[in-house]
Order: C-alpha cells, then structure tokens, then sequence
C-alpha cells in the first residue's frame, strides 16, 4: 500500500531487488517530463511483486513535486476518487471541486492544466484493477494528452486480479496507440534474490523460492512468521504473525481490516474505544501509520485477515463503522462509502438511502456502470420501497445499463418497469416504457417484440395528445422502419416525429427523428439525406447531445462506407472515433471501429483490418451489431488470405443477424458466406443468397441488391439483373464486361474485387495483372483460381507457387509475422515485442495466435522450432504491400 492520497512521497532510499534497471528507466522518464516530456506508465504484476515499492523508489529519487491518488478496493468504488485526491494535492483551482453537471469535463481539463504548468509532477495512480468507470476515463484523458505537459504519470494494477484485468486490458487497449505510453510488468524474484532477502533467516533460498514463487512480500511474510513449518499461502503467513498478538490487539486489526484502504484515527478509536493495543499492531509489522490514519503494510494482508473475521462479528463491525461514519461531518456525504458499509451490516434503510445517492453522483460525473452497480444493490435491499420510488430506481437502472451496453438488463428492468405502470393504469408512462422497450429489444437483436412494443406505444399515446413520449414513439417507429431499409416506413413516421417535435421544441426528439430521416433517404443515393443528417449533428452538437453527435458519424460514416463512398466514408469514420474519444462513448466508438475494419478489408489493407476486427471482438462493450460487422470482417478475411476456419465467424455472425431481421446485417454475412462458398467450391452459394434475396430485391440498396446478384450470377442462377444494380461494378461484371467492372473497383480503390472482376476476362493480360493483384494481397485461393484460368487460356508459363518475395515463407506469414517470429526466437515476451514494434500488445498476440495456426505448434518453442524447419530466416523484412496503404482511423 503506497502513501496516503494526496501525500507528498517520503523520499528516502528505497532497497528493491532486481528492479534497478526499470527504476533508472522511470527516472530517465521523470527527468524526461521535467524537461516537457511527459508521459504514462502502466505498471502491472500480481499482487506482493513489489510494484508500491518501485513506484516509492522512483517517487523518493525523482526531484520533482509528487502527487498520489488511489482506488478503493471497494465491490461499486467511489467515483473519481482518486482523481480528487490528486486534485487536492495538486491545489490551486483544481482543488476546488463542486458537483455541477459539467464537473467531470472541467475537472479533467483542470488536472490537466496543472500538469502542463511550470511545477513537473508525478502522479501516481495505484491499484485501478479497482477503479471506477469515470477514473478509468481520466486515464483515458490524461494518456492522450500528456505527451504536452511536465508529467509523470505512474499508474498501477495487478494483474491476477480477475475483477479488474478486463477494465485494465480495455484501458491499455484504448491507449496502445499512445506514444507516450510505456508498460512495465515486474516478474517475481528469482532464487537468488529470494537467498539474498532472506539472508539467511528461515528456509534455503530454493525450498523458499519454490512455496512463495518469488513474491517478495510473501517472502517477508513468510520470514516474519518466525521458526516452524513454511506456511502455504500468503494467508496463512499473515495469519502466523496474527496469531502471535494479543486479544485486543487482534480486535485492532479486525476493525481496520474492514475498511477498504486506511482508518482515520478518530473513527478507530469509536469503534474500538480502547486503542492501547494499536502499538503491538505496528510493531508486529502489520500496521502502519499514514498521518493521522492507520493501514496494513499490504493489501494482501488486509484481505487476509478479513476474511478470517467471523461473519457475525464482520457485519457488526460494518455496522459500528456505518454508524460511525454517518454521524461525523467529513464522512456523512461520502455516500458510496456509506453504500458498501451499509450493504456488508446488511442495514437494508441505509442502503437505499445511501446507495440511491451514490448512484447519481456516479451518473452526474459520468461513473454509468457504477451507477448501474448502485441502483442494483438498491433494489436487492427493495422490499419495502414504495411503488413509486421502486418504477423509479428501475427506470434509472435500467437507462443506466442502457448506457453501458448491458442491453439484456436493461431490457429486463424496463420490462419491469412497464408491468408497474401498467398495474397503475397511467397510460402516458406505460407508452414511453414500450417505447423504450422497441428500443432495447432491437439492440438485443429481438426485432419481432421490438415491432409489437412499437405498434404499442403508439396506439396507447396518440389518444392522449401532442407530447415528448409520442415524439419519441414516432421517432423510434422510424427507426425501426430505417434499419429495415423500409425507406417510404422511415420517412413517413420520421416526418411525423420531426412535425411534432418541432411544434413541442423538443430538440432531443427532433435530432434522433432527423438523423433516421436523413439516413434512410442517403441510403438510396437522395442527397436531401445528407442534409439531414448533418442537421441533425449541428442540432445535437449545439445542444451537447453526445450520444446523437455520434449516432450522426455513425450512420453517415456507414452509409457512405456501404455505398464505397470511400472519400467521405474514411472522414467521417475518422470525426466520429475521435469524438467517441473526447467524449468516453465506447460502445459507440466500437461501432465505428468495426466499420472502420470493413474499410480498412475493402481498400486492401487486411492487417489493419484483422487487428481492428480483432481488437472489436475481445472488447466485452460491443454489441451484437457490432460483433455482426467484425466478425464478418474476420470471416472473409481468412477466406480470401486462405486460412484457416473462416466459417466459424460467419456462424456466430449469422446467429447474431438472424433474429433481428434487418437487411444491413443480414446482407453482408450472407454475401461473406456466398464468397467463402465460391472461394471453397462447397457449392452453397445459391443457398447462402436464398435466405435474403427476395427481401433485398423489395427493399435493399443497389449495392445489396448488386452483390447478391452478382454471387447467384457466379452460380449459375441469375435469370435477370434487377433494377437498380446496373450502376454498380456487380452490373457491369454480369453485363459481360469484366474488364470495366475492374476499372470502376479501381475508381473505388477495391484492389481485391478488381481481381475478381478480371478473372471472368478472356484476355490473358486482365487475368496476369489478377493474378498479380492476388499475390500482393496474399490471397492464396484467388491466386490458385487466377493460374488455373491462365493455364485454361493456354498460357505456356504459369506461376508456380508463391512470388519470389515470398518463396522462403512457405508457411505464407506476412511480414509483420515474420518480424514477430524473429524477435520470439530471441526471446521476447509479447510486452517487449510489442515495445520493439511500437504496435499494441493486443496485436502482438493475434500475430502469435496467427504465427501459430500457420505453423500448426502448439506453443512459442514449437513454433520457433518449425519455423527452424521450414527454412525461414530470422531477418527483417519490408512492409507488406497492404500495410502502405493511406492511413485509417483509429
């Protein structure tokens, strides 16, 4: 446990083994950002290796100003904790924080101003494995921007802490493209330093190193615990030294061990009355004085002896510290600490009133998935809540959760909600909860109750008259009909939301409203579409509508992305992931990225798109939408490289489109699964079309229409281009002119599609330059169909196996693969490959995964052994031809 929040470091000389080389390397950073250099570390291992510890020596040697913060290891922190108490270390008007609806965006900009001041700081950041959502975006902030400032921000978190790896992993994956981030993970002690720590005391260093496995505070436990049998667990050392203090002192122990972090002197001594016993405490090397408050040396040993409280004398515990802490000045607003310790005494009052509190705070500050967790623990202690106050606690709830993508739960709440005001026959509320209901059943991909809730909302508000709730029920009905590609539905009931929303000024409605509008009328090339939608952006961003600003990119980005309006499409996907960025909307942002992806496999820049269809896929925020666009992505991709197992993708992908009926994702996995069946000659592709072609001939793009066409073309099938393809490179090609529907995929920048249009050429030229085409992508089985159509033309020399290029990679690596598997053979972990590449370590691992499926090993040696084998040099080698293509956004 480091220093108290907000404290100056003590700057004594701090004894680490085997960290000398990382402490010199964050002093050089320290100097760095004195000079203006900023920058954030990540510092990771598991709980006990020593990471307080290196931060204490670097905070002790650094001349500059020190500033801590520090996160509760409570089940729904506190929001912005840590971020206050640098905030009141740094001081000047950063110290001065009130709760107004802005204070979030000010206090970040604020902290951030202090940094780039003349005074160079360290800030230091410890345990965010406990972090609430809205520190977590601070980080997110501060990571971004403080290359421009003279700080140091040091930042730790354990990484066998199973609650926190997935919120760290998101942090860490949202800033790899930061070039001011730098990871550390400290490995525990190897056997000589465990020797030279014991010195002597205890064990052999072998025997020692082997039960502690070189965690250096389970060694001192371990050493602490004086003579006798080696204790098993870091538990049982902490528990040896316990058992060795008297009764009272134990009592100490127990109250502390209670409250997450530390224990002010003053509300010990309430809730122990007699302290006399707290000396033997510190002595024993379990306790510590901060100041006026007291804390364990580690948290490992606060866990531990907590957990060996009785649970009958634990929820008393909680009860005195409640009682205690409610009747003081300075602790009586802290509401989310009231909310735990209320929830651990099971005081079920206390907890409503308490947890209810903490929950909008949370919200206000931008906290959602902490204020979903506060609104929960309410309604678990909810049995005498009023009617009302319970309708309410589960609107908030489940808006909340909405929020947050958890789309299931909010579903669920809103449900609930809707069975309430039914019950109460107020026919107003129960129409806006179907409203909502239409909402989040489509998200949930339950189109069919989404369509019912719909109909419902409206029949039960339009006899009550003009208002927000039939505004917003028109609005969604459009919406429904937009998705669907309906465009006369969308347009229709979206008219009548916008008429009525303008007449009640409800500037909220009116933005959605327009946004459907206009992107139903954009999808069929109507330019008045665009208009809209960018009136709809203007609208929302003059009235601080984040949430509309980027369902505005996103459906101008996509549209545009689908109709290969590339030009714009890559701009506008560029705005809107930036703006998600700035404004911390995540699933929003993994929207874009998958669409992003889509672009990236259109233009012929497969790595990008594997690792942003990569990087989609592992992120728990995305929603089913999204995972339909990645997963497509990554289902086509394998096929077209010809790796392996491309089906596997495009069958989740198909159960996710299936129940939600909409064309925009039903289309592209059944055109992906159409290729994959040409590319493998399973003969399914008739069958893959079957399944949308009437539906997309009624009421589909010409892009959808043209595609699916041009695949039951290649089957045999098509009797008849419909209306509307014709313009499309797919009409061109079906037409019989595969040399122009090649030269329109150029005009588009398709390099791919412009080789599968040329191999239908009787030309033999046109079928070279496919076959070029497919080499320089890496597209294996395009390759094989290309040389076998050269050879059907009568040419006398076909290309034999791969280019030159490539003829030592017989395993078909790409050449950031092969650059992975050199520095593997050397060695490096996939944190130090991914600092030598300056690349993420997220990507760093799909390029192992994928090094290893083409080299079929089951491990890293396996691997590098294979790659022995098979005769590929470990050298550097140039950039693939994909990867220097014009950037893409992140």
């Amino acid at each position: 446990m480091g220093p108290s929040p907000g404290a100056v470091a003590a700057r004594e000389p701090v004894r680490l083994f085997e960290r000398d080389a990382v402490a010199t390397e964050l002093g050089a950073l320290a100097d760095g950002a004195a000079r203006g250099r900023g920058a954030l570390v990540m510092i990771g291992g598991e709980a006990g290796v020593g990471k307080t510890s290196l931060v204490a020596r670097v905070c002790g040697e650094a001349p500059i100003r020190v500033a801590f913060g520090a996160c509760d290891p409570l089940r729904t922190p506190r929001p912005l904790g840590p971020v206050l108490d640098l905030a009141r270390a740094l001081g000047g008007p950063v110290a001065r924080w009130d709760e107004e609806p802005t204070v979030r965006e000010r206090l970040f900009s604020d902290v951030l101003g202090e940094l780039s001041g003349r005074q160079p700081t360290v800030v230091v950041v410890e345990d965010v494995h406990w972090a609430d959502e809205a520190t977590l975006d601070f980080l997110r902030f501060l990571g971004r921007r403080i290359g421009g400032t003279r700080a140091l921000a040091l930042v730790t978190y354990r990484t066998d802490d199973v609650r926190g790896q997935r919120p760290v992993a998101l942090l860490l994956g949202d800033l790899a493209t930061s070039a001011t981030l730098r990871r550390v993970k400290l490995q525990p002690l190897s056997v000589a330093a465990v020797g030279e720590l014991a010195d002597g005391r205890g064990p052999d260093a072998l025997e020692l190193h082997r039960v502690t496995g070189g965690n250096p505070f389970f060694v001192t436990e371990v050493l602490a615990a004086g003579p006798g049998p080696v204790p098993a667990s870091v538990r049982d050392a902490v528990l040896a030294r316990a058992g060795r203090l008297s009764p009272g002192a134990l009592e100490v122990l127990w109250t502390v061990a209670v409250v997450p972090q530390r224990v002010e002197g003053w509300l010990l001594e309430q809730v122990c009355g007699d302290v006399g016993s707290l000396d033997e405490c510190v002595a024993a090397g379990l306790l510590c004085r901060e100041g006026e408050s007291l804390a364990f040396r580690h948290q490992l040993a606060r866990e531990a002896l907590e957990a060996d409280v009785p649970a009958d004398r634990r929820r008393a515990l909680h009860g005195r510290v409640l009682a205690a802490l409610k009747s003081a000045p300075g602790t009586r607003e802290d509401v989310a600490r009231l909310a735990y310790h209320a929830e651990a005494a099971g005081n079920a009052e206390s907890v409503r009133r308490y947890a209810r509190r903490a929950a909008a705070q949370a919200a206000l500050v931008g906290a959602h998935r902490e204020a979903a967790a506060q609104y929960a623990r309410v309604l678990r202690f909810g049995d005498h809540l009023q009617t009302l106050e319970r309708l309410d606690v589960l609107e908030r709830y489940s808006f909340e959760c909405y929020f947050t993508g958890q789309m299931r739960d909010a579903l669920c709440a809103r449900e609930a909600v809707l069975a309430g005001w039914r019950h109460s026959q107020d026919r107003g509320r129960e129409g806006a909860s179907l409203t909502w209901i239409a909402r989040l059943a489509w998200f949930t991909g339950d189109r069919e109750r989404a369509e019912r809730a719909s109909a419902q909302a409206i029949e039960l508000l339009e006899p009550l008259g003009p208002s927000s709730e039939l505004a917003m029920a028109y609005g969604q009905r459009a919406g429904l009909y937009m998705v669907a590609q309906d465009v006369a539905g969308a347009v229709a009931w979206g008219e009548k939301a916008i008429a009525l929303a303008r007449a009640l000024g409800d500037l909220d409605n009116l933005s959605q409203a327009l946004n459907d509008v206009g992107t139903a009328k954009l999808s069929v090339g109507q330019p008045r579409g665009r208009e809209l939608l960018h009136e709809s952006l203007e609208l929302a961003m003059r009235g601080d509508m984040a949430d509309h600003v980027a369902r505005a990119w996103i459906n101008l980005a996509c549209t545009d992305i689908r109709s290969r309006n590339y030009s714009l499409g890559l701009e506008e996907l560029e705005q809107g992931i930036n703006f998600c960025l700035e404004h911390e909307l995540g699933p929003q942002r993994l929207f874009l990225l998958a669409w992003s992806a889509q672009a990236a496999l259109d233009l012929g820049a497969w790595n990008e798109a594997g690792d942003r269809a990569g990087e989609v896929l592992e992120h728990p925020g995305a929603l089913s939408i999204t995972r339909v666009t990645a997963l497509t992505v990554l289902g086509r991709l394998r096929a077209r490289r010809g790796d392996p197992d491309p089906w596997s993708p495009l069958e989740e992908a198909a159960a996710l489109a299936g129940p939600a009926g909409d064309l925009r994702r039903l289309v592209p996995v059944a055109t992906a699964r159409a290729e994959i069946a040409w590319l493998t000659s399973t003969g399914e592709v008739m069958r893959e079309t079957d399944r949308v072609w009437a539906a997309a001939c009624g009421r589909g793009t010409a892009w959808d229409i043209g595609e699916l066409a041009f695949w039951r073309w290649r089957a045999g099938a098509l009797e008849e281009l419909p209306d509307g393809a014709h313009a499309t490179p797919y009409g061109l090609q079906i037409a019989g002119d595969p040399r122009g529907a090649g030269d329109a995929w150029a005009r588009h920048g398709c390099p791919y599609e412009r080789a599968i249009a040329l191999l239908d050429s009787e030309r033999m030229d046109d079928i070279r330059e496919a076959l070029a085409e497919a080499e320089r992508l890496g597209a294996r089985p395009a390759t094989v169909i290309a040389a076998r159509r050269l050879r059907e033309l009568g040419a006398l020399r076909v290309p034999r196996g791969p280019r030159p290029a490539t003829r030592d990679n017989p395993a078909r690596l790409t050449a950031r693969q092969l650059e992975v598997l050199t520095l593997m053979e050397e060695g490096l972990r996939n944190a130090q490959i991914a600092q030598r590449l300056v690349i993420s370590e997220r990507t760093v691992d799909h390029h192992v995964s994928a090094i290893l499926r083409k080299l079929e090993a089951p491990s890293r040696r396996e691997a590098c052994a294979a790659a022995a084998r098979l005769g590929l040099t470990a050298r550097p080698h140039a950039p693939a031809a994909q990867d220097r293509q014009r950037p893409l956004p992140n």
